[in-house]
C-alpha cells in the first residue's frame, strides 16, 4: 500500500546553492539548486530509496515539466500531497540525477510566501528542502513504487535530531509576526510594502536567533 513520504535535508546536506539570473523583464530571478532526495543510503527516517526508484521518479517529474505542467512547492510542507496555493513559494524548473541523488532547481516566485523565502535567504538564513511524494515501504525500510509530487522549502533543525518548526508558526508566534504576514499579502504589487516587509522579517529573524 502506498503511503505519503517526506524526507528533509538541511541546507548543507542538500549542498544548496543560491543563484540569481537576469530575466526578460529587466528584473532578477532567484533560484535554489541542490540535492532534493538522497538515494542508496538509509536516511534519518530509516528509509532507503534505491537509485533506480529515484531516477524513474525524477524522469517522470521532468516529463511533466516538459509537458507544460507547473510543479509548485510550498513553505514548510503540509501533511497531505495536495498543493495549497496560498502557501506556494516556488516552482520546480528542472530535476536531474547526479550520482545516487536527485537534484532540483527551484525558482522562487513573487508570491507572499515566495517573498518570505527571498527575504530570509537575503538575510542569510539557511533553509532546507523536503521532498514530498508517495510509495511503498517494506519492513526493512526499502522504498518502491516511488513518486515525487513536489519539493518544499523548510526550516532547519536547530540541533541534530530536532524536528524543524514551521516558518509560518515562527512568524505567527513572534512579536510582530502577524504584521509581517499582513505586509506579505501586499508585496506582490507594492514596492513600499516590500521594503517594510524586509525590515520586519529581519527584526523577527534576529529575535529568533
Amino acid at each position: 500500500m502506498n503511503i505519503n513520504l517526506t524526507e528533509r535535508l538541511s541546507f548543507d546536506q542538500a549542498k544548496m546553492v543560491i543563484e540569481t539570473t537576469e530575466n526578460d523583464k529587466g528584473g532578477k530571478d532567484l533560484f535554489l539548486k541542490g540535492i532534493c532526495i538522497q538515494g542508496g543510503v538509509r536516511n534519518a527516517n530509516q528509509r532507503v530509496y534505491p537509485v533506480t526508484e529515484i531516477g524513474r521518479a525524477v524522469e517522470t517529474l521532468n516529463d511533466q515539466i516538459s509537458g507544460g505542467y507547473s510543479v509548485l512547492g510550498e513553505v514548510d510542507h503540509p501533511e497531505g500531497l495536495n498543493i495549497n496555493l496560498d502557501r506556494v513559494s516556488h516552482m520546480i524548473t528542472e530535476m536531474w540525477m547526479e550520482d545516487a541523488n536527485g537534484y532540483g532547481k527551484l525558482k522562487i516566485l513573487p508570491t507572499p510566501m515566495g517573498q518570505l523565502v527571498k527575504t530570509m535567504l537575503e538575510a542569510q538564513v539557511k533553509l532546507g528542502v523536503s521532498s514530498r511524494g508517495s510509495g511503498e515501504v517494506t519492513d526493512t525500510g526499502d522504498v518502491s513504487d516511488f513518486e515525487i509530487i513536489t519539493v518544499d522549502v523548510v526550516a532547519q533543525p536547530s540541533a541534530p535530531g530536532a524536528y524543524p518548526t514551521a516558518i509560518y508558526e515562527h512568524l505567527m508566534n513572534a512579536r510582530g509576526g502577524h504584521k509581517a504576514y499582513e505586509l506579505a499579502q501586499a508585496t506582490k504589487h507594492d514596492k513600499k510594502a516590500q521594503k517594510y516587509l524586509k525590515e520586519s522579517l529581519i527584526n523577527i529573524i534576529n529575535k529568533l536567533q
